[in-house]
């Protein structure tokens, strides 16, 4: 049954008016729904988001519909139903949850069923990250989008200020029962993955810029089936980093070290579909897209960057049970130092979270996708950041990780 938000959308993207008739076919509602759909439409005009004139029914354009509207465009693209996400209640429960670094049911003062309801929204849609479950404890990272959706509900988005925390003790425990769980059910495990790097590669790639979907993702990776109205450089983007994360999966099996050869070879495979740049160092200057203070390597210095960046890692290596403490610094340190190397003209930052992957997969820490409400804090923490601060992206990077672990052993259980 279709509803007030996807009548709005159906409208948005049309270019003058629609009839009620034509509404009924575009939005596949049988003809009996006719009915249903004028009265959402009177509805829309009653809330000054859709017109009605003599020819039919048109959105009304202003800066208030326009960011409604690219807010719903933001879950279509993320595979995010806005018509769950798209409520008071929940841009209520977001205006309290900013600010408490961490909170607890009795923070928010909701409901217990709607409270549960709504974090179970969030927590699906990789918008919030469970510390606890018994007793009950998460946080809210803050996004763009999250605070646009208060903003729209008339609440302002106030933020608790970030401090130096720390997951060393959580993620010590959801990694002991990993193992146990993994141990004990392969299969699920190895199907699980499957899920969580679709998500990634549609993740990762959507921080460069593809618009392939994240519904449309699925159908290309999963079902072999390539959709419609896709150009032929995303579909084979896409395609080509899923083969690049599965390379490094089984680099990974096979306790395959990183080597300069390694990286060089991820960024072949990722960028196939620009020959004239895979797995080449690039020979001109660079710059950070919407960031001009991030410094990259000279191209007469990348060389010995690259060389002296795998010795560090070997030096790592050789380290015997390093603490969490350690590896989540030098992960940290590589994330970020092949950052500012930016080696190649095009896909370093892809090939950058194949490589941290690498290394804390070898590590023997499960980390296979960013969820979509941390997407924005972990670039302002890499490429996006005015200063280097390996430390706040260690702590990124920790949430990330517990994300996984909670969500990969509540699976296997």
């Amino acid at each position: 049954m279709a509803t007030k938000y996807d009548v709005f959308m159906e409208l948005y993207a049309q270019s003058g008016p629609q009839k009620i008739i034509v509404l009924v076919k575009s939005l596949k509602q049988k003809k009996s729904g006719y009915d249903q759909i004028r009265k959402i439409l009177e509805t829309l005009v009653e809330m000054k988001l859709v017109n009605k004139n003599k020819y039919g029914y048109e959105k009304v354009m202003n800066p208030k519909n326009q960011h409604l509207f690219e807010m719903m465009k933001y879950c279509l693209q993320n595979g995010v139903n806005y018509n769950d996400l798209f409520n008071k209640k929940v841009a209520q429960y977001l205006s309290k949850a900013f600010l408490k670094r961490s909170f607890t049911a009795n923070d928010l003062s909701f409901h217990p069923r709607t409270f549960s309801e709504i974090s179970s929204l969030l927590e699906k849609n990789g918008f919030l990250i469970i510390l606890s479950r018994k007793p009950f404890k998460a946080m809210v990272p803050y996004n763009s989008f999250l605070g646009d959706l208060m903003v729209y509900y008339g609440y302002r988005p106030l933020v608790a200020k970030k401090q130096q925390d720390e997951y060393f003790n959580e993620i010590q425990k959801e990694l002991v029962n990993f193992k146990k769980l993994r141990a004990k059910n392969m299969r699920k495990y190895h199907e699980l993955l499957e899920t969580f790097q679709i998500k990634f590669i549609h993740h990762s790639l959507s921080i460069e810029g593809n618009s392939v979907t994240l519904a449309q993702t699925i159908k290309l990776l999963r079902d072999q089936i390539v959709p419609e109205n896709l150009s032929v450089e995303s579909v084979q983007e896409v395609q080509n980093y899923q083969k690049a994360f599965l390379q490094m999966l089984q680099n990974v099996s096979d306790e395959l070290p990183l080597t300069k050869e390694s990286i060089l070879n991820y960024h072949f495979i990722a960028l196939q579909h620009k020959p004239q740049w895979a797995g080449k160092i690039r020979d001109e200057m660079v710059t950070i897209r919407g960031n001009k203070k991030f410094k990259v390597a000279a191209p007469k210095d990348i060389e010995s960057l690259l060389d002296h960046l795998i010795e560090k890692y070997h030096e790592f290596g050789k380290m015997k049970k390093p603490s969490l403490k350690e590896i989540f610094e030098f992960t940290a340190y590589i994330h970020n130092e092949f950052q500012h190397i930016h080696p190649f003209f095009d896909g370093n930052s892809r090939t950058t979270r194949l490589i941290t992957f690498h290394f804390l997969q070898m590590n023997e820490i499960p980390i296979f996708d960013i969820p979509l409400g941390m997407l924005e804090e972990y670039v302002f923490s890499t490429k996006g950041a005015k200063k280097r601060n390996d430390h706040r992206l260690g702590q990124v990077l920790q949430q990330i990780i517990l994300y996984n672990l909670k969500n990969i052993n509540e699976s296997l259980a």
